[in-house]
């Protein structure tokens, strides 16, 4: 590649070589040096990028009708978030995306009505398979969760899922995300003998 960076170094082991339009798109990305809860995204706003966290977490939440936050996801090092579909592309989003703590994150910028530069190249396509499959298990999953586990059940779950989150997320927000209070959550935790968070 012309220019290279951490996320084209990335983006090429895990995808190959691109092509020339992919290859354009992906040198146009901007690295930004986020500190801890500074807006990445506000509901109301329209996703214009791709992010990839080179180092740090972003948390995706909801505010309800009271004004209360809803954690939805969470993005470690590593991860890729992006509008991967039209209707996120098109639409303000009703959701918020700030980091969790200081992070670096690299922006690729997306057009609300032009297809995605990957388009037809198959190693991208077969990644937006794989990402709309893991969106879509992990919401039926949830529901699941929700339905049919106890809150201590769910906190299992995610240790054995997601351990990094346990080790790296504060407890207010693995409790938001798990549908309890942070000080249910510190109880259940010190039922299960684990330090407190």
């Amino acid at each position: 590649m012309s220019v290279s960076s951490p996320l084209t170094l990335f983006l090429t082991e895990l995808l190959g070589a691109p092509p020339p339009a992919m290859e354009t798109w992906w040198t146009r990305a901007e690295r930004r040096l986020l500190e801890r809860g500074q807006p990445l995204l506000r509901a109301g706003e329209h996703w214009r990028h791709l992010w990839w966290v080179e180092r740090g977490a972003l948390r995706l939440y909801y505010l309800d009708r009271d004004g209360a936050e809803s954690n939805k996801n969470f993005f470690l090092d590593g991860a890729l978030c992006w509008p991967i579909t039209p209707t996120l592309r098109q639409q303000p989003v009703m959701f918020h995306v700030e980091p969790l703590e200081d992070s670096v994150v690299w922006a690729l910028p997306l057009h609300p009505s032009d297809p995605l530069p990957g388009a037809g190249w198959a190693p991208w396509t077969a990644l937006e398979h794989r990402v709309l499959c893991a969106l879509l298990d992990g919401k039926m999953q949830r529901e699941q969760e929700f339905l049919q586990l106890s809150a201590r059940q769910r906190y299992t779950r995610l240790l054995e899922q997601h351990p990094q989150w346990a080790e790296r997320i504060a407890l207010k927000h693995l409790a938001s995300y798990l549908g309890v209070t942070d000080v249910s959550l510190s109880r259940l935790r010190s039922e299960m003998g684990l330090i407190k968070g």
